[in-house]
C-alpha cells in the first residue's frame, strides 16, 4: 500500500465503536472513520457497510471497493444511485458457512422426523410413535447452489438424503441431481418434500416463493426460508397453508424486520420463526475475514468473494 488507505463503516449504532476499533487492530496501517465521525470525503477509497442509506455511497468520489457485512449484497445492491463502476466483496467465511450449515441441517432435520407432532403429543401426555421414513426415502430441494447453498446440499446428502439442486448456471455436483434455470424448475420441484430457498436476491427471485411454484410440487411439502423475506409472497403462504399445499414452514427471514408483532405470521402454529440468525455474522471471525479480503484486494491478489461491477450478486 504505497499511500494512506482511508475506510468508512457503516454498521449498527449499538456495535459501531466495536467494528472500528476490532478492524483497526486488524489492520494498523488503514484508518478507519465511523460514518458520524469527521473525515474528508474525497480521501475515502472504502467503505465497510450494512443496508447503507439509498444515495450515501455515491458521495465517496474515490471510492475503491465497498465490503459487504454479510454473504448477501442486495442490500447494497438496492441502492438506485449506486456506483455501476465499483466492485463489492461479500464476506462469508467457513465461521458463517458453518453457522448456515447447521441451522438448515437442525429444520430440515425437524421437518423431516415430524418433530413438531412429537411435541404437540408430548405436550398432551401422549405416547405416540410417529414414524417417518428414512433419509433415503426423502426428496429435498435446495434453491440456490453458491457458497452457502452447495455447502448445505452436500452436507445434507451426505446424511443420506435424495438432494435436488437448482440454480441460475449449470452445475455438476457428485451425489446431487441438479436443474438449471426456469425451463427446468418444474422439473427439480416435482418430488420435493422439503424445500430450503438460498437463492440471492435478485429482480428475477424477488417473489419467486408463491402459488404457482408451490403447486408444482406433487405433495404436501415443508418450506424452509433461510435466503430473504423477499423471496416469499407473504399472503401465497398462508393460503398454501390453509389449503394444505405445504404442512409446515421455518422462516428465518421476513419482508420488515423485525416482524411486526401483529404480523400473522406469529398467530400460525404452522410457521416456526427465527430471528434472522441462520448465518448471522460472528464479529471476530467476520473481522478476520475482512481484513484478508482487504488486505488481498489492496495488494492486487485474487479475492474469492470479490462481486465485479454490473453483477446482481
Amino acid at each position: 500500500m504505497s499511500k494512506n488507505i482511508n475506510c468508512v463503516i457503516k454498521v449498527g449504532e449499538a456495535r459501531a465503536d466495536w467494528w472500528k476499533k476490532h478492524m483497526s487492530s486488524l489492520l494498523p496501517n488503514i484508518n478507519f472513520f465511523l460514518m458520524r465521525e469527521n473525515y474528508e470525503i474525497d480521501k475515502i477509497d472504502l467503505a465497510i457497510v450494512w443496508k447503507p442509506e439509498n444515495g450515501w455511497l455515491k458521495t465517496f468520489k474515490n471510492l475503491r471497493c465497498i465490503i459487504s457485512l454479510g454473504s448477501g449484497i442486495d442490500h447494497i445492491l438496492c441502492d438506485p444511485d449506486l456506483p455501476k463502476n465499483i466492485p463489492i466483496i461479500k464476506t462469508t467465511g467457513e465461521d458463517l458457512k458453518m453457522r448456515m450449515r447447521e441451522y438448515v441441517v437442525l429444520h430440515v432435520l425437524k421437518h423431516h422426523r415430524n418433530l413438531p407432532a412429537v411435541t404437540e403429543a408430548r405436550n398432551t401426555h401422549q405416547w405416540k410413535q410417529i414414524i417417518e421414513p428414512p433419509a433415503n426415502k426423502r426428496t429435498l430441494g435446495i434453491m440456490g447452489l453458491g457458497n452457502l447453498g452447495l455447502d448445505c446440499a452436500i452436507t445434507l446428502k451426505n446424511l443420506g438424503f435424495k438432494v435436488n439442486g437448482w440454480s441460475n448456471s449449470k452445475k455438476n455436483i457428485d451425489g446431487i441431481n441438479t436443474f438449471t434455470g426456469e425451463k427446468e424448475l418444474t422439473k427439480f420441484l416435482k418430488q420435493v418434500e422439503i424445500l430450503v430457498c438460498m437463492l440471492p436476491l435478485t429482480p428475477k427471485t424477488r417473489g419467486i416463493l408463491n402459488l404457482e411454484l408451490f403447486n408444482k410440487i406433487e405433495k404436501e411439502f415443508c418450506l424452509i426460508n433461510v435466503a430473504r423475506g423477499e423471496h416469499l409472497v407473504e399472503e401465497d403462504l398462508l393460503k398454501a397453508l390453509e389449503n394444505k399445499i405445504i404442512k409446515e414452514a421455518t422462516l428465518d427471514v421476513f419482508h420488515i424486520e423485525p416482524l411486526p408483532i401483529k404480523h400473522p405470521f406469529w398467530k400460525n402454529s404452522k410457521i416456526f420463526i427465527t430471528p434472522h440468525i441462520a448465518s448471522l455474522l460472528d464479529p471476530e471471525a467476520g473481522g478476520k475475514e475482512i481484513a484478508k479480503n482487504v488486505n488481498d484486494f489492496l495488494n492486487g491478489k485474487q479475492v474469492d468473494n470479490l462481486i465485479p461491477p454490473g453483477k446482481g450478486y
